[in-house]
């Protein structure tokens, strides 16, 4: 890990933090799921959907707008993802 792409990574985690509440969970959750430092396929995409206005962004997350940019719409796919899936859901009563 570099030492830029670990900058790089808090910058974004600190940049997601959101106004609207509905987007600072999904951003949440989304950090619980990453690893500490991003890599440039997920950083570079994450840092334009960041720079979005709040209420666009939520659209977008709401599935009430699709993303234009295949990449961006691939990202957002990702933060759309449950915290646990069920694969997560059967190992805890499993265990």
């Amino acid at each position: 890990m570099t030492e830029a792409r670990r900058i790089r990574s808090e910058r974004l985690r600190w940049a997601s933090r959101r106004a609207l509440l509905e987007n600072d969970l999904v951003f949440q959750r989304f950090w619980q799921r990453q690893p500490a430092v991003l890599d440039d396929g997920l950083a570079a995409p994450l840092e334009r959907l960041l720079a979005m206005d709040d209420h666009d962004l939520w659209a977008l997350l709401s599935g009430r707008r699709e993303a234009a940019d295949p990449e961006l719409e691939k990202l957002v796919a990702l933060l759309r993802q449950p915290a646990l899936d069920s694969e997560d859901l059967r190992q805890g009563i499993d265990a």
